[in-house]
């Protein structure tokens, strides 16, 4: 089977446009602009470049952000007081916490606190389970779903294709498994500990 390029720049360039579109037509019908809260606990270099990205692409379609950044000291306590805040906020849409945070924080309880509604990267455990069950609602994470429509956008027929998945990782690996199984594709999960990964790929 040949390999097929995708032009991710290409597609990542229409769902700008239609996000754009869409964020218009809200306004245009009196409700409000969607805000995106980003959280960024630290000083690591990568992730702040980041949240910079999601910060910019925010702005270019419409969408209001807050950027909030925590010295590396915080802690899960002053981390979740700023969670709860942002969840009580009627003008935030969207909450974004940066990972990895420091070590010490607990991000099982900074998770758990998460609206699910605003839950922008899927990760509580209502989001992750109407997801593993196949159900409709809640929110799908970020990674996984822009790799699907990538798939979809270039034409690639997902349902009974054979899709191998490299990485089992909770942020992308188990989700765009899950995923490619609601489109009906028939996906191996590779890993680590897979034996002989070449005869899977």
């Amino acid at each position: 089977m040949t390999a097929q390029v995708l032009d991710g720049r290409a597609v990542a360039k229409q769902i700008y446009e239609e996000v754009a579109k869409a964020v218009s037509e809200r306004i245009g019908r009196g409700e409000t602009r969607p805000r995106l809260a980003t959280v960024l606990v630290g000083d690591d270099p990568a992730s702040a470049q980041y949240v910079e990205l999601k910060q910019r692409n925010a702005k270019n379609v419409g969408i209001d952000s807050e950027d909030h950044r925590l010295p590396s000291t915080t802690t899960t306590e002053e981390l979740l007081a700023l969670v709860q805040r942002l969840n009580r906020d009627d003008a935030v849409s969207g909450i974004l916490i940066q990972q990895p945070t420091p070590r010490h924080v607990d991000m099982r309880r900074i998770v758990f606190a998460l609206d699910p509604m605003k839950d922008v990267d899927g990760f509580h455990p209502i989001n992750a389970g109407l997801l593993a069950l196949g159900l409709p609602g809640g929110v799908e994470p970020c990674t996984p779903a822009g790799i699907v429509l990538l798939l979809e956008r270039s034409g690639v027929a997902i349902e009974g294709a054979n899709a191998v998945i490299v990485g089992r990782s909770n942020l992308v690996g188990k989700p765009t498994a899950l995923l490619m199984l609601k489109r009906n594709a028939t996906v191996t999960l590779c890993h680590t500990r897979t034996r002989d990964l070449a005869s899977h790929t």
